[in-house]
């Protein structure tokens, strides 16, 4: 039996805020397929608050008609009508249920400007309290996670941290190991153009080594590492955000916190204190080979270094480093987790993470410079 062209017709009920759509013909591989601008532009006119479905002439259908539906539902959402879909036939009416229980993901949050960006004071304050409130809501989440791990109760593999420890550690050296020297240098320069004036050019291996122990070897190293792993971190998850992987991990039933984030999490928190030692002795070395070209010999030199370090000094560049860890681990991670579904949306997170872990670095080194020196440490 030959079935007429599939079509739609629109007629307004009795009431002046409810309608009806007419469904008819086959809608399997049709010649002509309905378009849904023309719909649209009907309902606009009509005004209606609720659409009910007619399918008493509906034919043979396939996932056209439900093409077509899924717009009109889209459309309905959008305008805030009831959708009503009792007439429907059964089978359409559970796969319009299932295209239709997930929200479609919001565009323009994910495109909308950091708050470090945005002209208003009033409203970059605002930005910058949201963002405040998120991290401290992320970092809530990876605590509840390590304690998931203490329990043996999360989905954190081992390997990973392997290998985020190699990436983050090892793979650092040579980046770390040439900005240590150049800065114990710099250090050395700075104090050996004021020391040599009052003939105290000895006392170049104190300002070396205690400013590298307490400031520079932990800042330093963790400015690299926002650039460098924070920035890593935000555009994996980020790529894996684009491509759904983080929605697979969530349907398996695994936390993506656990399975991603912690082991991040934990490998700078073990690679950045070594990494701050690491760089506080490269840095020694290169104070030493100013004062080296100042007439001050290596055993001078070291001793001085020596009488300078104290248990104080490393303590609180070492509580830096894990601070720091933490800082950028939560920066780079979350910015991956939240970013966009796209390239551009993977961009703006690893420029997010970068420039976040840099305004918390700077807030958290003064905090706790600003603490010690009240404490007398």
């Amino acid at each position: 039996m030959n079935q007429p062209p599939a079509g739609f017709e629109l007629h307004t009920d009795s009431s002046p805020t409810s309608a009806t759509l007419s469904l008819y013909g086959s809608w399997v591989d049709a010649d002509v397929v309905p378009a849904f601008p023309q719909l649209r532009a009907q309902l606009a006119a009509v005004d209606a608050d609720e659409l009910r479905l007619d399918c008493t002439e509906l034919g043979d259908w396939n996932t056209l008609l439900m093409s077509f539906l899924l717009r009109c539902a889209s459309y309905c959402t959008e305008r805030g009508i009831t959708l009503n879909t009792e007439a429907l036939p059964e089978n359409a009416r559970r796969l319009l249920s299932i295209a239709t229980s997930v929200p479609a993901h919001n565009r323009k949050e994910a495109a909308s400007l950091p708050w470090w960006q945005l002209r208003s004071p009033s409203k970059a304050l605002r930005e910058l309290l949201d963002d405040l409130r998120e991290s401290l809501a992320f970092f809530g989440d990876i605590c509840i996670a390590l304690g998931a791990l203490i329990a043996g109760k999360a989905n954190t593999r081992f390997a990973d941290f392997r290998t985020f420890c190699y990436q983050s550690g090892p793979d650092a050296f040579a980046i770390i190991s040439l900005t240590s020297v150049l800065v114990g240098m710099i250090l050395g320069y700075l104090g050996a153009v004021q020391l040599q004036q009052f003939g105290a050019g000895i006392y170049v291996a104190d300002l070396v080594t205690i400013g590298l122990l307490r400031e520079m070897g932990p800042l330093m190293t963790a400015i690299v590492m926002a650039g460098r792993t924070g920035a890593a971190y935000a555009a994996q998850l980020g790529t894996m955000q684009a491509n759904e992987e983080i929605d697979a991990v969530r349907t398996l039933g695994v936390s993506p916190i656990e399975f991603l984030v912690v082991p991040r999490v934990l490998a700078l928190l073990v690679t950045m204190p070594l990494l701050t030692i690491y760089a506080n002795l490269l840095g020694i070395v290169g104070g030493g080979i100013v004062a080296g070209g100042m007439g001050i010999s290596m055993l001078q030199y070291t001793s001085q270094a020596g009488l300078a370090v104290s248990l104080a000094h490393i303590g609180v560049g070492l509580l830096k480093s894990v601070v720091f860890a933490v800082l950028i681990a939560i920066a780079g991670c979350r910015s991956g987790i939240q970013s966009g579904r796209n390239s551009a949306g993977v961009g703006r997170a690893a420029t997010e993470a970068v420039v976040t872990a840099l305004v918390y670095l700077i807030v958290a080194d003064a905090s706790i410079n600003i603490l010690f020196q009240h404490l007398g440490i």
